[in-house]
């Protein structure tokens, strides 16, 4: 049975996405060929064909299951935690957790013919919230995120910088500029990590 974009895979076919988080989670996406996928599953190569039309097909799984899992984790923070902050640590604790997994939709474009409907706006839905519904905010606070997280990742800051303040400093400045009705009174001022 083949995976249909938008819905989730069963049997064998979420067997061969399990595994090949699995290598990209251990390894990175480099070392997710569909011989080490059919491997981990113990199948020949060419069989994946027989649930995934190619191995973009199977990316594209793993990022459905990313975002999914973002939105999910974002909604459950929202629920207990209101504001920007809290998202903001949720969002970088989730990407630093699972690094290569956030990695694989942020390094090409999305690829939106293979999301569910609405998953993609629901995985956005807390952030507009915490801004006050304001889009070029909602964006330039992702942005800002994205970037931090990157960064972060890349190694790029010095080594032992203490991050939280500079996400404490930003998340404060873009739920500042959200607008006033929608701004959370008291937005805790901890740290992040």
């Amino acid at each position: 049975m083949r995976v249909t974009a938008g819905l989730p895979p069963a049997g064998r076919a979420a067997q061969i996405v399990a595994a090949a988080r699995e290598i990209l989670e251990r390894d990175g996406a480099a070392a997710m060929s569909t011989r080490a996928i059919a491997d981990r599953v113990g199948i020949r190569a060419p069989s994946l064909y027989k649930h995934f039309p190619d191995k973009a097909a199977v990316e594209n799984a793993l990022v459905v299951l990313g975002m999914t899992e973002t939105a999910d984790r974002l909604a459950a923070v929202e629920a207990i935690e209101p504001g920007l902050l809290p998202l903001a640590r949720a969002y970088r604790g989730h990407a630093l957790a699972h690094p290569h997994m956030y990695r694989l939709p942020a390094a090409r474009p999305l690829p939106r013919h293979a999301l569910p409907e609405g998953l993609e706006e629901r995985t956005a839905a807390p952030l507009h919230r915490a801004v006050g519904g304001d889009p070029e905010i909602a964006r330039a606070t992702w942005a800002f995120a994205h970037g931090m997280v990157m960064l972060e990742l890349d190694g790029r800051f010095p080594p032992g910088a203490d991050l939280d303040p500079a996400w404490v400093q930003g998340c404060t400045a873009f739920e500042a500029a959200a607008p006033a009705r929608h701004r959370s009174a008291d937005t805790p001022a901890e740290h992040l990590h």
